[in-house]
């Protein structure tokens, strides 16, 4: 038996959008840019796309862009701010995905950009006084970027809560989404936030199709240069299947998201639940069992033999997980979510486990199962 557990690195492509992308493989493959009717017939799909994707997240189209990834997303923002709006200021986290910690450490590089990190809980939640303290003390232009859900472990911020906060202090904000984006409602008029990231991959679309929300009020400059694409804001011929993948299934994730949430959500307790009753001393990273990513859970096995190896035995058994994020794989760095939340012990493992409306009960068995038979139980 096989049991894919590694939702949170990349979710499988639903039939549903296969077969919306295949006739722009095979049949509609005209250039977006191009005038000509093979063109405009792939631009018109894209468009219309873009005004469903801004009638889900209640904003206008014209504030819908489209990228390669979370990633290209990410660094679009927070370099963005920076060259455009002039912020002198950005306050972050230790524990934000890579792509973010990498973007904001480069920008710290340069002369006059100050980098700030707010503290974190025993649990790893964001503390807001934390925040506002910084908030207070900065002076000039600032940006804030912390992540809706971390991807390691599953914590949410309170997006709202945190909007508030950047606009007392008025300064501004951009979350990454990645993790979220399809699985929690997301009112973009509500929030209130400048920016926001997503991609398609985690959302049982095609990976190479990311998204990216820029408030209507603010302007940055493209990151990547070369063409009039995305109105002027990402050159290079678009990924017109990717994205038309990645519009059907923000669709489809908005249409189930109350049935599946319940599903991902049951998975989830009924793997603690397993866990806690088979293998001595569990525990979980993060807040598990509280304001957690339904789909995300972080599992710490107490330290004894070959517990460097049970990743590596997991995937000898068929069973797909992580140690972290699967952005980060080949490195022999540990996590830095855990070690700046306290969640490594010497000799212990943690694993991380993710869901998806596909995963079955019998997989996570599989794996409890495995778990037991590698730990010696």
């Amino acid at each position: 038996m096989k049991a894919y557990l590694d939702n949170a690195a990349t979710t499988a492509l639903s039939q549903e959008v296969i077969d919306e992308m295949l006739p722009f493989m095979k049949q509609h493959y005209g250039n977006p840019s191009s005038i000509h009717a093979y063109g405009r017939e792939v631009r018109s799909k894209m468009e219309k796309g873009r005004k469903l994707i801004s009638k889900l997240l209640n904003c206008s189209p014209s504030e819908i862009y489209f990228t390669s990834s979370g990633t290209e997303t990410n660094n679009t923002v927070i370099k963005g701010c920076v060259k455009s709006l002039g912020v002198k200021n950005i306050i972050s986290s230790k524990i934000e995905h890579h792509c973010v910690l990498h973007a904001v450490e480069e920008m710290g590089k340069l002369p006059d950009i100050n980098v700030h990190y707010v503290d974190l809980d025993e649990k790893g939640h964001v503390c807001f006084s934390s925040l506002e303290n910084l908030l207070d003390k900065v002076e000039g232009k600032t940006l804030v970027t912390l992540m809706h859900a971390n991807n390691e472990v599953g914590n949410l911020v309170d997006l709202k809560s945190m909007s508030v906060l950047c606009r007392k202090y008025d300064a501004y904000l951009h979350s990454d989404t990645v993790q979220t984006l399809g699985h929690y409602p997301i009112d973009l008029q509500e929030l209130d936030v400048d920016f926001i990231s997503g991609s398609g991959h985690k959302i049982h679309g095609p990976k190479g199709a990311g998204l990216l929300y820029i408030n209507g009020n603010l302007k940055i400059d493209a990151f990547i240069h070369g063409g009039s694409q995305e109105r002027n804001m990402r050159a290079g011929t678009e990924n017109t299947y990717g994205i038309i993948g990645l519009i059907k299934a923000l669709e489809l994730a908005h249409e189930n998201m109350d049935s599946d949430i319940v599903l991902v959500q049951s998975l989830k307790d009924y793997m603690i639940e397993q866990l806690e009753s088979k293998i001595p001393n569990v525990s979980f990273n993060g807040d598990a069992k509280g304001s957690s990513l339904y789909t995300v859970l972080n599992v710490n096995i107490p330290a004894g033999k070959d517990s460097d190896m049970l990743l590596f035995n997991l995937d000898i058994a068929g069973i797909a997980a992580s140690s972290g994020s699967a952005c980060s794989s080949g490195s022999s760095v540990g996590s830095h979510v855990l070690s700046n939340i306290g969640g490594v012990c010497e000799g212990s493992a943690s694993i991380r486990f993710s869901f998806s409306k596909y995963t079955g009960r019998e997989e996570i068995d599989y794996a409890v199962e495995s778990l037991e038979r590698i730990l010696g139980l």
